[in-house]
């Protein structure tokens, strides 16, 4: 690649939807992309009208800030507001709302929370603050979780004291085994998610072609990437195959990168349980640090309420996650839920769903209303 405007090129958008259209036939086909990272390529370009009626594609639950449920954000909470700690956030998780509100709630209440890029950063606020105690809100998949290892590392080998880490690292392939175990949803295949194959690789999906018989495709993020991710897996389907293949050939690989894997095994390991939004509690899918890095685990240097919280009984997030529901069919979309005063954590995330309706296609459905009404 050498400029972006090559994977953007209409001209050939159209002679894949045209592909797309040939291939698929007349058979519905449900196609979720796991990633909220396609979810937002799809609106932001409007991929959607490049495809045939009877070709469907639904929102997966690979959103890291979504599926921190609201429990999670207590406890970030009552941490942040301990005294003498310095806690630090992605920007994104700063207006997740918890039961008591969001960080920024608690930063308004007198904490001394503050954004950072990278756990790096965090770091560093904890080598220019020795008589404070910094915190570092870890989130994300196996894309992000290297980073907060390697941070852990350097923590270790500089002697510093005064630096952990609240974990909220979790795991893609649980919770896509919980997905296709929903009795809700029947889906005929899956765009595969890219950042986190870089680090994992295509392997680990080998079960879903395998024990499930449906097709998955890794992809990048790019429009025409995502067309073509869709051309592959309607391909199969019409050639009676479900395999595990690669379209993001030029980051991924089969074996993945056996570096970062190395370090987040040496780091990190599963916890036995995990809560997440929408899909409830589900076994091994999400990374706790080792008891050798005790010293560095926010959970064990302070006193958690732990207590799970239930989502408030308007916000839908949980149905969206699981792909049973489109965000514009929650009852407060775009009325009492929106990205200014969010009740759930898709309408927050730069990766959410509803976020990505919300800013891309929140007119789709009334124009679409309004252009089938016998009055139009």
């Amino acid at each position: 690649m050498k400029f972006v405007d090559e994977f953007r090129s209409e001209a050939i958008a159209r002679r894949l939807a045209a592909q797309i259209a040939e291939v698929a036939g007349k058979r519905p086909c449900l196609i979720m992309e796991v990633c909220g990272g396609h979810t937002h390529t799809i609106y932001k370009h409007g991929l959607e009208h490049y495809l045939p009626d009877n070709v469907t594609l639904v929102h997966g639950p690979g959103c890291p800030v979504c599926v921190i449920p609201m429990g999670r954000l207590d406890d970030a909470i009552a941490i942040a507001e301990q005294h003498n700690v310095i806690f630090t956030s992605f920007g994104d998780m700063m207006r997740v709302p918890g039961s008591r509100g969001s960080l920024l709630d608690a930063k308004a209440r007198g904490a001394d929370i503050r954004i950072v890029y990278s756990p790096l950063d965090a770091l560093n606020l904890a080598r220019r603050n020795p008589a404070r105690h910094i915190v570092f809100f870890a989130i994300g998949f196996e894309t992000t979780a290297p980073s907060t290892v390697m941070t852990l590392l350097r923590t270790r080998a500089e002697g510093l004291h005064n630096f952990s880490v609240f974990c909220n690292h979790v795991t893609i392939i649980p919770a896509i085994k919980a997905i296709l175990d929903s009795p809700d949803l029947r889906l005929n295949g899956f765009i595969g998610p890219g950042h986190v194959s870089t680090v994992i690789g295509c392997r680990p999906y080998e079960f879903i072609a395998r024990a499930y018989h449906k097709p998955i495709v890794v992809a990048c993020f790019e429009p025409l990437d995502i067309l073509q991710a869709i051309y592959m897996i309607l391909k199969q389907i019409a050639e009676g195959r479900a395999d595990v293949e690669n379209q993001y050939t030029r980051a991924v690989t089969w074996e993945g990168n056996p570096r970062a894997q190395q370090v987040l095994n040496e780091v990190m390991e599963l916890r036995p349980f995990f809560e997440w939004r929408g899909l409830g509690s589900i076994a091994h899918s999400a990374l706790k640090l080792r008891d050798g890095f005790a010293a560095y685990d926010a959970e064990q240097q302070f006193s958690l309420p732990g207590i799970r919280v239930a989502d408030p009984k308007a916000c839908q997030c949980g149905e969206v996650l699981r792909g049973t529901l489109k965000p514009w069919e929650c009852k407060v979309f775009g009325t009492a839920c929106t990205p200014e005063t969010p009740i759930g954590s898709c309408m927050v995330s730069s990766e959410g769903a509803c976020a990505a309706y919300y800013n891309y296609g929140r007119f789709i459905k009334e124009r679409l209303r309004v252009s089938a009404s016998p009055s139009s």
